[in-house]
Formats: structure tokens, C-alpha cells, sequence
């Protein structure tokens, strides 16, 4: 079997229409720092309302974390509701199912208005278990997203090769090709007036009512507002940063006969995570789409996790074995410590810069949230019920603060081991690890991830490793 170590949705889209690197200083009202989902959605949404946006992105667009995820667009996301009900109520669970579906309609709206053909399609969701002790959680989380407004139930038919021991099944959810729907926002955005330049890297940001934002070369962009949609963000103040974690997953694609493709998008928290779904292939097959394998970035053992993952698809899923290609690709999520994003004004004594972070391996759905939000912030126009549910400013929990602190327990360790190690991040000194398969340098701290000659590949770094 060949590998191929791209991910499906930068190979299967058009190119689209480069957009220059920056090459000289610019003023613009807000200016959105990422070229992902999140990031886009804002841009085009500002400039819709009138404003000049400049959108700088440090590679190509949806190059990043939005274009190697499963493109999974779904409110069912794990088993999120019976515990957001059992920590903050019914009315938290009710405005967080809101905000997920009001962005799968946008999806569906805005792929009508473009006229763009990002291959939408309508499939139900499932959430399972394969351990009958585990029956139980799985019935309560039905109950609490139907309760949260979702057409939600408890099956055991799910339309896997295998049997399950109970699932949650959510009705009319989306998967789509996450790539081409960017493209067409970036287009719609430029038409709009907006400008986008690629392959320019944010390395500075002074806040003010003059907000300075600089570029690898030193140019400078002055906008009176900014948006950080980078995944983890460029800039974090002490308040958000101690609530973020991070985990990267790998993901496996192969092509089989339409016969052995499963109908719905799945999910089991079972075998270190296993996420599947399928896109259209055409000529009578599809792509079958496999994740999981959780692990802190840098963690090592990369190879032994696509291993399993592979073998686990081969034994469970018909038609996998017999794929002459494999697609292999990874993707990076960051986490909060109560399990909601972060979007909104990074920290509480700020004015003028903007976050949207923190999305759980959900930020296809919480990007499109993220758009709708930030806009309102920026226009002063009316804000979604759900905005406190997802400030950064939020409290922590009482509940969730041992989770906090193990977490920087555990940054505390990979920093004293950079102080001894001879590789060291570059955005706050945590020790490095390596990945044998992708060749990459990887920060278990913050997610930076640096090329095995020292460049920068994915922030919140911007400086190189020295050589």
C-alpha cells in the first residue's frame, strides 16, 4: 500500500488564486491574523458589513488546521451535553446546540449564495460505545442534546460493518470538503474589497488605539482592530494561556467501493479515539476517512500510532485493506479546560484584540460560530445569546482548576527540561520533541511545530529554530 502523506483536501481542490505576500506597510479598520475557518468567516462577514479587512496568513489558505481536519460540520460533538448540563444547566447545553446548528445552516446558506460546490452532503452523526457498562453515558448524552434542542436518540443501528453496544444518533448533520469552501469566502471576501496576502507571517503585535501589528521582512500594518484566529493564539495573556491544552490526532483515507462505505459520521472515545466518515470519489467509490490516536504534540511514537490506526481500519472496516493508496495527514486541536471555546476579547483589560481559540477538535462548526460572534463585537451589532458562553474572560470553574493545574504542572516539566535540552522552542522555551514520520519539531506546551531545518511551520512561534 502507497502513502501518501498529504492531506486529501489541499490534493482534491482547486489551487484557487494566489494572493501576494505583503510588500508594503498597510492601514485597514480590522485586520483577521489566520486564513482558516474562523478567520475567514470573520473577514468576509466584516466586509459584508463594511469595513476594510486585511487578512494576513502565514502560509496558503485552509493550508493549516482547517485544511487537514475530517471536515466533520456537526453539533453532536462527542459526549459535550450532558456534562455542559451537569456544570453550568439545561440553558448552557441549549445555547451551545443553537450556535453549533444556526453555523451548519450558514454553511448550507453561504454555499448557495457563492455558488460553490464544496460537496455538502446530509448525513446523521453518531456517538458510540462498543462496552455495554458504558450504555448508560451514552443514553444520558441523547437525552441531554435532545433536551438541548437536537434531534437526537439513543440507537443501536448505526449502519457500521460492526455491532455497538448504544449510540447517539443527531439527524440531518453535514460533512463537507472544507478546503473548497474557504477558497470560495476568500474570493467572495476579495470581491467585497477585502485584501488577503499569503505567505506573510505575523511576528509582532503592539495593542492600542492604534493597534501595530509587524511581519517577517519589518513591515507593519496599523488597523484599529484585531482578530487572532491562528488556532493557538499569536499573542495569549496569562488568563487565557493556563486554560489552553493541546492534542494532535492522525488521520487515515482510502478509497473503497461505494458497497463498503458507511452512511453516517462516527465517533467512539473507545481505542485512543476513532472517528469515521466518507467523501464522494465518484465512478462508484468513495474516500473512507479515519482518525483518532490522540496524542500530546512531540509525544513521539508517531509511527507505532499510524500502525494501530491502520490495523484498526483494516479489521473493521471492509475495503480498507485493498486500497492501493493511503492518504496519511495529522491535525492539531487545542483544548479549554471546561470544554467550550474562546471567543471573544483575549483578556479582560483588553479593547481592541480579538480570539477565537479553544475549539475541541470542533472547529469546523465553532470557526463558522466564531465568524458570527466576532462580527457582532466589531459592528456593535446584537450578540448571540450564547456570547458569555464562550468569553475568554470567563471564570474558571471551581471544579475545573485541578485540571488546570496538572496542565501546567506539566508545561512547568517541558520547560525545565528545554532549560537542559540543546533544542528549545522559540515562543517560551519549552523542551522539543520529535516526529519521525512528518520530520517536524513539535512544542508540547503551545503546538508550535518547526521544520527539521528550523522554520517555522505552525505557531504560536515565530522565530526559527537556530540552526
Amino acid at each position: 500500500m502507497r502513502a501518501d502523506r498529504n492531506s486529501y483536501w489541499m490534493e482534491s481542490a482547486p489551487p484557487g488564486d494566489p494572493h501576494p505576500s505583503l510588500d508594503r506597510d498597510l492601514r485597514a479598520d480590522v485586520v483577521v491574523v489566520g486564513a482558516g475557518i474562523a478567520g475567514l468567516c470573520t473577514a468576509r462577514s466584516l466586509a459584508h458589513a463594511g469595513r476594510d479587512v486585511v487578512v494576513l496568513e502565514a502560509g496558503r489558505i485552509a493550508a493549516g488546521v482547517t485544511g487537514h481536519t475530517t471536515g466533520k460540520l456537526t453539533s453532536l460533538h462527542g459526549l459535550c451535553y450532558e456534562r455542559l448540563r451537569g456544570r453550568q444547566g439545561a440553558e448552557a447545553a441549549a445555547l451551545y446546540a443553537d450556535a453549533q446548528e444556526n453555523a451548519l445552516r450558514e454553511v448550507v446558506r453561504l454555499c448557495g449564495e457563492l455558488g460553490v460546490d464544496a460537496e455538502i452532503e446530509h448525513r446523521p452523526a453518531y456517538t458510540y460505545t462498543l462496552d455495554g457498562e458504558r450504555a448508560g453515558s451514552i443514553r444520558a448524552e441523547a437525552e441531554a442534546a435532545a433536551a438541548a434542542g437536537l434531534p437526537a436518540t439513543t440507537v443501536t443501528d448505526t449502519g457500521l460493518p460492526y455491532p455497538v453496544a448504544a449510540a447517539v444518533r443527531v439527524e440531518d448533520q453535514l460533512q463537507f470538503h472544507p478546503r473548497r469552501f474557504l477558497l470560495a469566502l476568500a474570493d467572495d471576501l476579495v470581491a467585497r474589497g477585502g485584501r488577503v496576502h499569503e505567505n506573510t507571517r505575523v511576528t509582532g503585535l503592539h495593542e492600542g488605539a492604534d493597534c501595530r501589528l509587524t511581519v517577517e521582512g519589518g513591515l507593519t500594518v496599523h488597523a484599529s482592530d484585531v482578530v487572532l484566529a491562528t488556532h493557538f493564539p499569536l499573542r495569549c495573556h496569562a488568563t487565557l494561556l493556563t486554560r489552553l491544552s493541546l492534542t494532535r490526532e492522525l488521520v487515515i483515507a482510502a478509497a473503497v467501493e461505494e458497497r463498503h462505505a458507511p452512511y453516517g459520521m462516527y465517533l467512539t472515545p473507545e481505542h485512543g479515539t476513532r472517528s469515521v466518515r466518507t467523501a464522494p470519489l465518484g465512478h462508484g467509490r468513495r474516500l473512507l476517512i479515519v482518525a483518532g490516536e490522540a496524542f500530546e504534540p512531540g509525544g513521539g511514537g508517531v509511527r507505532a500510532r499510524y500502525e494501530r490506526l491502520e490495523a484498526w481500519a483494516r479489521a473493521r472496516l471492509p475495503g480498507f485493506a485493498e486500497a492501493p493508496t493511503i492518504h496519511r495527514w495529522a491535525a492539531q486541536d487545542v483544548h479549554t479546560d471546561d470544554g467550550m471555546p474562546c471567543i471573544g476579547h483575549e483578556h479582560p483589560d483588553t479593547e481592541h484584540v480579538y480570539v477565537a481559540s479553544g475549539f475541541g477538535g470542533w472547529g469546523l462548526s465553532n470557526g463558522v460560530a466564531a465568524g458570527r460572534l466576532l462580527t457582532a463585537h466589531l459592528t456593535g451589532a446584537p450578540r448571540p445569546a450564547w456570547t458569555e458562553l464562550v468569553d475568554p474572560r470567563r471564570r474558571l470553574p471551581a471544579r475545573d482548576v485541578p485540571g488546570v493545574a496538572r496542565h501546567q504542572a506539566t508545561v512547568a516539566r517541558h520547560f525545565a527540561a528545554g532549560l537542559r535540552a540543546g533544542r528549545r522552542c522559540t515562543h517560551m522555551g519549552c523542551e522539543l520533541g520529535f516526529d519521525e514520520v512528518e520530520q517536524t519539531w513539535e512544542c508540547p506546551c503551545h503546538g508550535s511545530r518547526f521544520a527539521h531545518d528550523g522554520r517555522v511551520l505552525q505557531g504560536p512561534a515565530t522565530r526559527p529554530l537556530d540552526t
